[in-house]
């Protein structure tokens, strides 16, 4: 068995009241970044990303490492073609010099991000566990 960490955050997990329409959302958002999703009849997962069902749902902001400014437009797109509403289309923000992002509410209503911060050298692409 082996894990990829570092791609997107360490870990993030949060309550969603309508599973099946969050999986729709979030198997369209992964789907742009290349990340695989892992789902049974009461969760999805993605990397360091768990999304349960419950009857009070959280309410997150939750940023998502993208690799060019096209990633961060294909995001936007897939959001809001898969239930998600517009929550600020792509652009600069003024966060820092060369910040470019694209912002949209998840069917809970929360506040999910594409951030791609500038030309930069990663190390490596992730982090590797082998088991």
């Amino acid at each position: 068995m082996q894990l990829h960490r570092g791609r997107l955050i360490d870990h993030v997990q949060f309550g969603v009241r309508d599973l099946d329409a969050s999986k729709r959302f979030y198997r369209a958002v992964m789907e742009v970044f290349g990340i695989e999703v892992q789902e049974d009849e009461r969760h999805i997962g993605a990397d360091e990303l768990w999304i349960e069902a419950r009857d009070n749902p959280t309410r997150v902001h939750l940023a998502f490492q993208a690799p060019d400014r096209e990633t961060v437009h294909r995001f936007h797109a897939a959001a809001l073609a898969a239930g998600g509403r517009d929550n600020g289309g792509p652009g600069e923000r003024e966060y820092h010099p060369g910040y470019y992002a694209a912002f949209a509410l998840d069917p809970d209503g929360n506040n999910i991000e594409a951030v791609y911060h500038g030309e930069a050298k990663r190390s490596a692409p992730s982090v590797t566990v082998d088991f």
